[in-house]
């Protein structure tokens, strides 16, 4: 028997729209680094990190930067970087 795991929650548009513009940091993941262990899709508090095709994606539109899964990363994969203001 195949276990599937499912996410808690899953980020959706609500009364605060997409909370990724709050951000002041944004995870990177490091898939050379990556063990593809998921604890920072299972200890992400928005649910922002999915799984494409066995593929770790950030969902900026939701991620607010709390760094909670670098922080539990145990591969030194995610890095926390300075969020860069786009010259619109």
């Amino acid at each position: 028997m195949t276990s599937v795991i499912i996410p808690a929650a899953r980020p959706a548009i609500g009364s605060a729209g997409k909370t990724g513009l709050w951000r002041l940091r944004r995870p990177v993941i490091n898939y050379d680094k990556c063990r593809r262990c998921m604890l920072c899709w299972m200890y992400c508090p928005e649910a922002a990190i999915e799984v494409r095709e066995g593929v770790l994606i950030v969902d900026y539109d939701y991620c607010k930067g709390c760094g909670i899964c670098a922080s539990e990363c145990p591969a030194g994969a995610i890095s926390m970087v300075k969020e860069e203001v786009s010259g619109k």
